[in-house]
């Protein structure tokens, strides 16, 4: 690009000398990304760190050119578009990483991760939608933790946001890869059971209960549960299930 272009040295250990600059160069930018993989392990951040490597080795390889469209010529010339298809690709995944991100975010508690109500109206149109088609059932169970308010007046606003982490926990825990575990108020959860009846829907709810009642953590906590089989439209609150202690589950 240079109005006079420097002249090669045939036969000299490096024939192109002037390369090395930009060799240099990139190898300083390839030290910079090294050290900032340290603490950031995005795509893009990848991609440049490989990209400025292959640019060090491009320089260097053209320095021994002697000419145009020679060996180290060509060779130079395919590392240097092959930085180039690094940095697209790293540009593309952190792209689609962000984006999938933000989609989960939309569409999660930012407290226990669950689905959350907007996902939920969702996910119930379309299992309603799916049970009109194909006339099989689904399930749905609804919990309300119990006491939330003495657990915060009593021990504090961070065990009562426990609590609830508690319950979402159990829930995601207790249930299948195609549920849909969901938080849809404050201490209020949902769980949506693709083709199930309604004893499946209540063993779901005794596993749930059960996991909740020996976390061993402290405070205890309860949780009123209710279930709902769609397209029958029965629903029957757990509170005739038998309690274990005070306290504890139901």
């Amino acid at each position: 690009m240079l109005p006079h272009a420097p002249k090669i040295h045939p036969g000299a250990f490096i024939t192109r000398s002037w390369d090395l600059l930009p060799a240099l160069i990139f190898l300083a930018a390839a030290i910079g990304y090294g050290r900032r993989l340290e603490r950031a392990s995005a795509a893009l951040d990848r991609a440049l760190f490989i990209a400025a490597a292959l640019n060090v080795v491009c320089h260097i390889t053209i320095s021994q050119s002697q000419r145009a469209l020679d060996a180290p010529y060509m060779l130079a010339r395919v590392i240097m578009v092959s930085s180039y298809v690094v940095v697209l690709g790293g540009t593309l995944i952190d792209n689609a990483q962000l984006f999938n991100q933000v989609s989960r975010m939309a569409a999660s508690d930012s407290l226990t991760g669950l689905a959350n109500h907007r996902r939920l109206i969702e996910v119930l149109e379309n299992e309603i939608q799916r049970s009109s088609r194909t006339s099989r059932s689904f399930a749905v169970l609804l919990f309300d933790l119990d006491g939330l308010k003495k657990i915060n007046d009593q021990y504090g606003h961070l065990t009562g946001s426990e609590a609830i982490k508690r319950l979402g926990f159990a829930i995601r825990k207790s249930s299948r890869s195609i549920d849909t575990p969901a938080r849809f108020g404050g201490d209020e959860f949902a769980l949506v059971l693709p083709e199930a009846s309604e004893p499946d829907a209540e063993k779901v709810a005794a596993r749930i209960c059960e996991r909740l009642m020996t976390d061993n953590q402290e405070p205890f906590v309860s949780v009123s549960v209710g279930h709902s089989v769609y397209p029958r439209m029965e629903s029957r609150s757990s509170n005739s299930w038998p309690l274990p202690t005070a306290g504890s589950t139901r």
